[in-house]
């Protein structure tokens, strides 16, 4: 997939102002399906009803709510557009730290950050993060929603991660109960990681849901009845100590596996 660039700006640290575009990073390919009517086999429309008198409720007489003890506080358009976030073309860099101070739990859509027009500062930036191993912390407007995120480096071009808010992470877990692991399980926990020690290969991650959907999309389209299959989902039973023993048996039995590459 090619990178497509969705908004531009300028990267603002301090007084250096460095003009920059926006890229998707990622595009999500899932099934979609439209509601048919089964009769006349015609796509239907989604109404606004009245659930009290079955009514369709006009758009324009609809309001946006929210709950609250009493009801709801209602807002129109006008107030919305009043509430939103000033519009600007501006991403402001606050500071730096240590790329492993930021967990995966705070990050939530990557995207690509790139040069527009003169490249010399951006790249210069871009190798000095990757040099120092640090990461920046960033806040912008797009598309009337304001963001923070994580700037970070790698293979000398600039990532921008939006974040999640501080309320929407949990900062801990509960306290474990039961015994502690013992010095053969954590023994063993180690052989199993080395055992499976592989490179990461993106051509083997595919959507198995999605390709079977599409397959039998296909298969019906041509007038075919596919049978259906539910997908196996057989779990492990026992003690921890007796699963990871099972699966290290099973790596050190199994023949090796010789990787197949596409060439582009």
């Amino acid at each position: 997939m090619a990178a497509r660039a969705i908004w531009k700006g300028s990267l603002h640290i301090g007084r250096e102002k460095l003009p920059v575009k926006l890229y998707s990073a990622v595009e999500e390919h899932g099934v979609h399906f439209r509601l048919l009517d089964a009769r006349s086999k015609e796509p239907v429309h989604q109404q606004l009803v009245d659930p009290d008198t079955d009514e369709i409720v006009a758009y324009q007489d609809a309001r946006h709510g929210f709950p609250v003890e009493d009801g709801f506080v209602l807002f129109d358009k006008a107030e919305l557009d009043k509430l939103a976030p000033k519009a600007s073309r501006e991403i402001e860099l606050s500071g730096f730290l240590p790329a492993d101070k930021l967990g995966p739990e705070w990050l939530i859509r990557p995207y690509f950050l790139g040069p527009d027009g003169e490249a010399g500062a951006y790249f210069a930036l871009a190798d000095a993060m990757q040099a120092e191993g640090v990461i920046g912390f960033a806040r912008w407007v797009m598309r009337n929603q304001a963001y923070a995120g994580a700037l970070t480096a790698k293979d000398g071009y600039l990532l921008l991660t939006t974040l999640h808010s501080a309320d929407e992470v949990a900062q801990a877990l509960p306290e474990p109960t039961g015994r502690t692991q013992s010095e053969k399980e954590a023994k063993l926990a180690e052989q199993l990681i080395a055992a499976y020690a592989d490179e990461f290969d993106p051509q083997e991650y595919q959507d198995e849901y999605r390709e079977r959907v599409e397959k039998f999309i296909e298969q019906k389209a041509k007038g075919h009845k596919p049978r259906l299959k539910k997908p196996s989902t057989k779990r492990e039973s026992g003690d921890l100590s007796a699963a990871l023993a099972r699966s290290l048996a099973s790596v050190k039995k199994a023949p090796a596996k010789k990787k197949e590459r596409k060439v582009a």
